[in-house]
């Protein structure tokens, strides 16, 4: 297979996974929580108050409301953000506009508190899916980016003081307490499980192996694990003998498969194990970063860390 093939691939299941996401959000927002009248964070929550106040339609009122955003923020997040974020919300327009009609009521009926945890647990999971892909959905994350360009408030402070401030919003058209504790358990249940989905696809594990047979250890790693190694000199500080380590890094499911290797071949090997969220470069996960213009920005942003829109 041809690099610029496994690059077509790569892509093409990049755009699948983003789709059955947001596909998965969607349902999670039409199924359970917009029924319930619960108002939510970010412009999905936005649309729902505006749909609430004048019946005007959720899905029309998202993307209107995602494309104004962008056009006053596109000197600020770049073009390939617009680009994501417009590709994103189009589906995800689509797929609310489609499911709004079919749940009038919630799948769960007189049942208020579990739609708003299986909503929030529908709606972190696919962010979660289309952030770990490269995808965006625009969102208020499009506000606390230009924010965070022009002032020291960091982004996620950002994102959180808007969520909150349209939750509480829903005060002045239903005026309970019980829909705001209702739409922050939602956005605690949502943010958790998004990053649980981002970090775990990340999730590796770091060895570092010291041993008499560090050359041995290091082969039988290559040739049965196929994970490379990297040899760190150090010092034995109690015996002042000069040592070997072998440092590795791998999937957290390949771990065992590393311990076993070890145990076959110095059981008086010293080991340490550490998890570490993201590992980027050859054989390990492709850094997915948004390059601005020097003339606009002087850094990276990484864009699978942003907050859930």
């Amino acid at each position: 297979m041809t690099e610029s093939t496994r690059k077509y691939l790569n892509l093409a299941k990049d755009y699948v996974m983003i789709t059955l996401g947001l596909f998965c959000y969607a349902f999670g927002f039409t199924a359970f929580i917009l029924p319930e009248k619960i108002v939510i964070g970010s412009v999905t929550g936005l649309s729902s108050l505006i749909h609430f106040w004048s019946g005007l339609n959720v899905a029309a009122t998202y993307y209107t409301i995602n494309i104004i955003l962008l056009v006053i923020a596109f000197r600020s997040v770049g073009k390939q953000f617009v680009l994501r974020t417009i590709m994103g919300a189009t589906i995800a327009t689509i797929f609310i506009g489609v499911l709004q009609p079919l749940f009038p009521t919630p799948i769960i009926e007189q049942q208020t508190f579990m739609n708003v945890i299986l909503g929030a647990v529908l709606c972190g999971l696919g962010l979660g899916v289309v952030f770990t892909h490269g995808g965006s959905t625009g969102g208020t994350d499009i506000i606390a980016a230009m924010v965070a360009k022009y002032s020291t408030v960091s982004f996620g402070r950002t994102m959180m003081y808007c969520d909150v401030l349209i939750i509480c919003s829903s005060w002045l058209l239903f005026h309970s307490i019980d829909k705001i504790v209702y739409g922050l358990i939602f956005m605690v249940i949502y943010s958790v499980m998004a990053d649980r989905v981002i970090n775990n696809t990340r999730q590796s594990v770091q060895f570092l192996i010291i041993s008499k047979k560090w050359q041995e250890i290091a082969d039988n790693i290559i040739a049965v694990a196929h994970r490379g190694c990297t040899i760190l000199d150090g010092k034995g500080w109690y015996t002042k003998a000069d040592v070997k380590i072998v440092l590795v890094m791998c999937r957290k499911h390949e771990s065992v498969n590393i311990f076993r290797i070890i145990k076959e071949t110095d059981r008086e090997a010293i080991i340490t194990q550490s998890n570490v969220n993201g590992v980027y470069g050859f054989g390990f996960d492709e850094l997915k970063v948004r390059v601005h213009n020097k003339k606009n920005a002087d850094n990276e942003t990484i864009a699978s860390d942003s907050n859930p829109g």
